[in-house]
């Protein structure tokens, strides 16, 4: 007796794929068993070789109890056992999650972000002191190292100190005199440096 050849393309889509098919028939069977003391050792089983088929996942939090969640996916919440955790309800499966909302806002600057626009406010509100000049060289800096990652070609001091003092509302005027940043050709053979070091990884 010839058996006719099943493909998997005619038999059911899968609830978990990540189980395979072999386990969906377990569980299928598992249903349909009629003595309730059965049908718990059968499902019990089937949890086990589930487990065995991650065993780098043992260490995760309520394994288990993910493990019990996918039965109950998987026998499509028919399985009439006596579950050890409270499983997932089928009517909460597919709620779909609120929607996080859009930080609303425009940014100046594309190229130096919302942080530094943020942070640039933080730093007019500092006490006067070495605090809050260390902290304005250092956003100065960092401002020109994002200008050159976004421009990739030399920009004068004179440029970020205009975009700081604008930023700042005019309470932040950096003199060139005074106030030295990192050379452009530093940054750009640092950032050159870094990136064909990862390269060559």
């Amino acid at each position: 007796m010839i058996t006719e050849m099943k493909y998997n393309t005619q038999e059911k889509r899968l609830t978990l794929p990540e189980y395979g098919r072999n386990i969906q028939h377990m569980v299928d069977f598992c249903v349909t068993i009629a003595d309730r003391e059965e049908r718990s050792r059968c499902a019990n089983a089937i949890i086990n070789i589930m487990g065995n088929m991650f065993p780098h996942l043992r260490d995760v939090n309520d394994f288990k109890h993910i493990l019990w969640d996918h039965l109950a996916i998987m026998a499509d919440f028919s399985l009439d056992i006596d579950y050890p955790y409270e499983v997932v309800k089928k009517e909460n499966l597919y709620i779909k999650p609120a929607k996080l909302p859009y930080p609303q806002g425009k940014i100046v600057y594309k190229h130096y972000g919302k942080s530094l626009e943020k942070m640039i406010r933080k730093a007019v509100n500092y006490e006067d002191g070495e605090q809050k000049e260390y902290l304005i060289g250092l956003l100065a800096n960092h401002m020109k190292k994002s200008f050159l990652t976004w421009n990739k070609e030399v920009v004068d001091d004179r440029k970020i100190f205009d975009d700081l003092e604008q930023l700042s509302k005019g309470n932040i005027v950096l003199d060139e005199e005074q106030h030295k940043l990192t050379e452009s050709k530093d940054i750009l053979f640092k950032k050159n440096k870094n990136l064909s070091r990862r390269q060559n990884k």
